[in-house]
């Protein structure tokens, strides 16, 4: 496990991007391309929009993503497969992307992205952290058992206010009581994981997943156990952290 702590979320986009950058042109030139799997949601913006600008050979970068809402149109604010368009793919031209539709035969759609996704390992998963510590929507207590790759799941109540808060919702009650989402086996079986974390609201959830023993209450726990995980923190969200995290963590500008 590494931390880097930058002063703000446009330095933490910026620090992190150069780090995913290095990773898919490394995976281009060992093996001929590269898989990426991104997450969405505020956390995200600054880094991918970062991302975009590198030199990267996007023609052999296939693309995948975590979750989406169940029964929610495409052309609704809150989509994940409209952000991932309008952020990412509307910006480079990538071999293929693999989309998690949540509308018409759940069961179909989530066979297909299970076929895909087993052809070859993730080489750099881009995995943000919930402010109730989910990783994708494995809100807690989350599933560390199965060994599906995507699952249907209800969204819990904090979940959904986070939805409500970062502006994507007008209300709770407007937020779908499920979604299909990446399971936690699944997320852990890729080869890098670099977690982009900034702002204060999320402050609490770094800090038990980092001083917390690994339990599924806290999902984001479970990340500690993987062999190349780098977390991407700004001073808010580094702001409740032991001294002995602070003093672990590498600070860097840009």
């Amino acid at each position: 496990m590494e931390i880097i702590i930058s002063r703000d979320a446009e330095e933490l986009g910026k620090r992190a991007a150069e780090q995913v950058a290095e990773a898919l042109n490394e995976a281009i030139e060992s093996q001929g391309g590269a898989r990426l799997l991104l997450s969405t949601g505020a956390s995200q913006l600054t880094t991918l929009s970062e991302l975009v600008k590198k030199d990267v050979d996007w023609s052999k970068v296939e693309l995948f993503h975590l979750d989406e809402y169940v029964g929610l149109s495409e052309s609704h604010p809150a989509s994940f497969r409209k952000y991932i368009k309008e952020r990412f793919l509307s910006h480079v031209d990538v071999k293929k992307a693999h989309l998690v539709d949540g509308e018409g035969d759940i069961e179909e759609n989530t066979r297909k992205l299970t076929e895909e996704i087993r052809k070859a390992p993730i080489d750099v998963a881009l995995i943000g952290i919930g402010e109730n510590a989910h990783i994708a929507f494995n809100d807690p207590p989350a599933d560390f058992d199965t060994k599906e790759d995507f699952i249907v799941v209800k969204l819990d109540e904090s979940c959904k206010m986070q939805q409500v808060g970062e502006g994507w919702f007008k209300d709770v009650d407007e937020v779908p009581a499920k979604a299909i989402t990446m399971t936690v086996h699944r997320i852990m079986q890729s080869k890098k994981i670099i977690s982009c974390v900034p702002y204060k609201v999320k402050a609490k959830a770094v800090r038990d997943s980092l001083e917390r023993e690994v339990t599924n209450l806290i999902p984001a726990t479970i990340l500690k156990l993987h062999d190349d995980w780098t977390l991407y923190l700004d001073e808010e969200s580094a702001s409740l952290l032991d001294d002995k995290y602070r003093a672990q963590a590498l600070f860097e500008s840009i």
